[in-house]
């Protein structure tokens, strides 16, 4: 191949021709010799007659232009260009291919297959041994060469692992022996244990290094701050579009919800974080975050007790009579903590052994377990207490478990024996941790313990009434806290317990109890079981029979093969090990000169033969009607039928059809789509967008199936090859298609594809003529080529295509109709189930309202309810699983069905 800058030609001898075009310009435009004149004298009677018929004495300049290019066109064509040729490999030696295999690699993970899929391709055609090495997962052995179709039909074991690759390994433990050439498939990112790997293989060959060209983008470790939780964002490089920051948990139910989505802009270092503030139960309930669209471990942080409930142990210093409760000190506390925190009421020694993150002391006056309390504080607990006739009678005004010194007695304002009226609350300076809170104006305090002026009081006053009398103050001991309301924890001093500043106020505090990551010595001892591990994807999959790991090398990570991220578990807690180490910085790979870099998004090999003789053709079509034309024998119409055979349009009288947008093709073509068909009624289109978008995400987050956006069907542009599925919400003004649009929908069901037909009436009708919506269903698919129907059988597909179901409701539960099976199905041997259609049932029919009960809202949180109480949201899960079964029919057929021939395998097999 001859390469001229970015043109390439495979035939570059035909070039030659072009020598040829000058002379063929001066034979074109050669004039016939001039005839001889004789005079004759009948001529005269030719005199003045119209010429009808002309011609040209010369060929007009732009019709020779014009065959010029046609001509050179075709030359060109012929002699095979090549735009952005690739360099032909000339070498024969063994190649090596290098794949980093993280969880940056994961993001691209087809585009790297289809590269690698590439290099053996053109290794088994130039005859090249090859072998493979993942440096995420690297071989124990160096591997042997082998033959490059045999190391094809392996690649689909290949795959993305959630941690670094093992570039710091001595390479002589995985490379093979001997000279070879290296194709290195980067993740994109920089790492400083690359340049022993890179000058081993440089010794050894030739290197070529295919790099990404997007960014990589990761989550860091989720942390506490005040009343929100913060999550870093990294990017290898800047980028100027603002990112989404998903957080998702469960619901009362147990099914996973998005709880909260914010918008992450990224700064020219490359960094960002995402705030997210949650009511308390609501944060408690977060099991992890994502980045929108990616799917990678590194986009992905996981959380564990760190950001979950806390435990608070609640000790009182005596217990309410029966039906005295809501005079007991620790009422209001309980009701005010109960729906962010597990509470903990026992013995304070019993307590502790539970090793709880706050202990809240309800006037308690002498601390029995003072010793362990304090080595519970040295270790980072918060201990909060609150005042009481005890405290206020006892004498350990210098106890070292108060945060100040206290004045023996009380302070009682606005009894009979004081002049003053009960007090209000100031507001809460900046630096307090109740900085924001709004104080009610009818929370009073009328009585409280004093604490002793000092130079220091105001530095750990944190709250003070209104005449500067602190109210809460605190102090700090090791590594933990201690808090000191100067009131009771009941209404007895105060209405500060009666109102809604009092949890607010708790939830403040509790939040400084947040236990932070644990280190090696914390842990050390304790074996942690794996509960659930990441996959390079991002995906948790459940362990079974996983070994245990030690604690203090969990605490120290990094993650790898022998400690994969995900959740683990020992004696009631939960901890968090994501692929992103602490600390880690992201930025891009740089190489140094001598290695040949191939960046994933430069410009790929195109071959212009094709246009290049269809423009040839074109000119020379032009070129007839041109000569035509300057011949006279060419009139009105029929130039315009022979211009619009020659450019390829359809006939004249043919009705003109709108194309489908470009992009909005792109869109449909670049993923599964899931459609719904207009319904005439904007509230019943948004209810399906919102219905089909809640089940993309459930098919994202379940199963490997990860739609885009829904679109509504334009019947008169779109092409429905492009859709998956088909969702047709029916009522009495649904609009009739065109016969065009017939004709689509008719191809689109021959074709392979679905539509989902809702009457949303609760089949009341019995799939038929009683409703409104019914008898409209059936005069809008008279028209469609639609098989016979029959009620789901209890052995279709459907039933088993990913979930095992029984029913398929929506809102409602009623029965479906889908094509009927054949007259001759009969009981496979040794199956549960029949020998039935071999393809996809068209069309489902149903009246059960799908649609409502996927709907979720730009929260995530159902719009619809589905029933009364936890059955309702039971028949909600049901109904997702019947659209996950449905997709998955559409997506896969009847594969399940194959099942029927297992035991005829089996036989030939011999087994």
């Amino acid at each position: 191949m001859m390469a001229l800058g970015p043109l390439g030609f495979t035939a570059p001898w035909l070039l030659l021709g072009l020598a040829a075009l000058p002379a063929l310009w001066w034979l074109l435009r050669a004039v016939p010799p001039a005839p001889i004149k004789r005079r004759f004298p009948g001529v005269v009677l030719l005199l003045g007659l119209p010429d009808e018929e002309t011609q040209a004495e010369r060929t007009p300049w732009w019709l020779l232009a014009l065959r010029m290019l046609a001509l050179a066109a075709a030359i060109i064509g012929f002699a095979g260009p090549v735009l952005n040729p690739e360099p032909v490999q000339t070498a024969r030696g063994p190649l090596l291919i290098l794949v980093d295999g993280s969880w940056a690699s994961a993001r691209d993970w087809p585009r790297r297959v289809e590269r690698m899929t590439r290099a053996l391709d053109e290794a088994a055609a130039a005859g090249r041994p090859v072998a493979l090495v993942n440096l995420s997962d690297p071989p124990p052995a160096p591997p042997p060469f082998a033959e490059a179709a045999d190391l094809r039909r392996s690649l689909a074991g290949v795959k993305p692992q959630p941690w670094e690759p093992a570039i710091e390994t001595a390479p002589e433990s995985f490379l093979p022996e001997g000279n070879f050439d290296t194709l290195w498939l980067s993740d994109g990112l920089n790492r400083m244990g690359r340049g022993a790997l890179l000058r081993a293989v440089t010794q050894r060959g030739m290197v070529k290094v295919w790099q990404p060209g997007t960014p990589v983008l990761a989550l860091g470790a989720a942390a506490v701050e005040g009343t929100q939780l913060r999550v870093p964002l990294l990017a290898s490089t800047p980028i100027t579009q603002p990112l989404e920051v998903v957080a998702y948990g469960t619901d009362p139910s147990g099914a996973e919800r998005e709880l909260a989505r914010v918008d992450v802009g990224v700064q020219a270092d490359g960094t960002g974080e995402a705030l997210v503030a949650l009511p308390p139960e609501l944060r408690n309930r977060i099991s992890r975050f994502e980045i929108a669209g990616q799917r990678s471990a590194g986009a992905v942080s996981l959380t564990d007790d760190a950001q979950k409930r806390r435990k608070v142990a609640l000790i009182s210093g005596s217990t309410a009579r029966e039906g005295l409760e809501l005079l007991a000190p620790t009422h209001y506390l309980r009701q005010a903590l109960a729906p962010s925190a597990d509470l903990i009421e026992a013995t304070l020694s019993d307590a502790l052994l539970t090793k709880p993150d706050v202990i809240i002391l309800a006037d308690i006056g002498d601390v029995a377990e003072a010793d362990r309390v304090a080595e519970w504080l040295e270790e980072g607990g918060l201990l909060i207490r609150f005042a009481g006739p005890r405290l206020a009678a006892s004498d350990i005004t210098n106890n070292s478990l108060l945060p100040v010194s206290l004045r023996q007695g009380g302070r009682s304002i606005g009894g009979t024996m004081s002049w003053g009226e009960p007090r209000r609350i100031a507001p809460f300076a900046e630096g307090s941790p109740f900085s924001g809170l709004v104080v009610p104006e009818e929370v009073t305090v009328r009585e409280q313990v004093m604490a002793e002026p000092g130079p220091d009081l105001g530095a750990h006053t944190i709250a003070a009434l209104a005449d500067g009398t602190p109210l809460v103050t605190r102090s700090a001991f090791g590594q933990g806290e201690i808090v000191l309301f100067h009131v009771t924890a009941n209404a007895e001093w105060s209405n500060l317990p009666l109102s809604g500043l009092f949890p607010q106020m708790l939830e403040r505090l509790s939040v400084l109890a947040r236990p932070v990551a644990p280190s090696a010595e914390d842990l050390a001892g304790q074996i942690f079981t794996p509960l659930k591990r990441l996959d390079g994807f991002g995906a948790l999959s459940t362990t079974e029979a996983a070994a245990g790991v030690k604690g203090e090398d969990l605490a120290e990570g990094p993650p790898g093969p022998d400690l994969p991220p995900g959740l683990y578990g020992a004696e009631g807690r939960v901890l968090a090990l994501n692929a992103l180490p602490p600390g880690r910085q992201l930025a891009p790979a740089t190489w140094p000169a001598n290695v040949v870099l191939e960046a994933e998004g430069s410009a790929r090999q195109t071959a212009l033969q094709a246009p290049l003789l269809l423009a040839a053709l074109l000119a020379l079509l032009l070129d007839a009607l041109a000569t035509l034309s300057l011949s006279g024998r060419l009139r009105g119409a029929r130039v315009a039928v022979l211009v619009a055979l020659a450019l390829g349009l359809a006939p004249i009288d043919s009705p003109a059809q709108e194309a489908m947008d470009e992009a909005r093709a792109i869109a449909a073509a670049d993923n599964v789509v899931l459609a719904y068909m207009p319904s005439g009624d904007a509230q019943m289109d948004d209810i399906s967008n919102a219905g089909l978008r809640g089940l993309s995400q459930i098919l994202t987050r379940r199963t490997t199936v990860e739609p885009s956006a829904p679109m509504a069907v334009d019947l008169e542009s779109d092409d429905l090859a492009l859709f998956t599925l088909i969702y047709w919400p029916i009522n009495a003004a649904s609009p009739s298609p065109s016969p065009a649009g017939y004709a689509k929908l008719n191809r689109f069901l021959r074709g392979g594809g679905m539509i989902l037909f809702d009457t949303r009436d609760a089949d009341l009708s019995g799939f038929g003529t009683a409703t409104e919506a019914g008898q409209r269903l059936q005069a809008l698919a008279a028209p469609l080529d639609i098989p016979p129907l029959a009620p789901l059988p209890a052995d279709h597909v459907l039933t088993r295509a990913f979930y095992l179901l029984q029913t398929m409701p929506g809102r409602y539960d009623g029965p479906i109709w889908v094509e009927a099976a054949p007259l001759d199905a009969e009981q496979a041997e040794g199956m549960p189930f029949r020998n039935l259609n071999d393809g996809v049932t068209p069309v489902v029919i149903g009246g059960n309202d799908w649609a409502a009960a996927w709907a979720v809202g730009e929260t995530g949180q159902p719009t619809f309810p589905v029933g009364r109480g936890s059955a309702g949201e039971r028949q909600r899960e049901i109904a997702y699983r019947f659209g996950v079964n449905l997709v998955m029919h559409v997506l896969t057929g009847n594969y399940k069905s194959d099942q029927v021939h297992v035991p005829a395998l089996l036989e030939r097999l011999g087994q």
